[in-house]
């Protein structure tokens, strides 16, 4: 149960904190950037796989059964 409880609360971490920066990341189209670029440099960052891996972290954590 504990270790449930600690990968999701990783997992969570991780997603917010991925999220929080791809929002940060929105001011580029202040300075000229279109959509299509701005999704070629969120991919070319680590944000996406913290976001990946945060989510699958989540998703295991909830879908566990554990040993009981």
């Amino acid at each position: 149960m504990l270790f449930k409880t600690f990968l999701f609360l990783v997992g969570y971490a991780l997603i917010v904190i991925s999220l929080t920066l791809m929002i940060l990341y929105t001011n580029l189209f202040t300075i000229g950037y279109n959509f299509l670029e701005f999704v070629q440099y969120i991919n070319r960052r680590f944000v996406i796989v913290y976001f990946i891996v945060g989510l699958i972290l989540t998703i295991y954590s909830i879908n566990y059964k554990g040993d009981r």
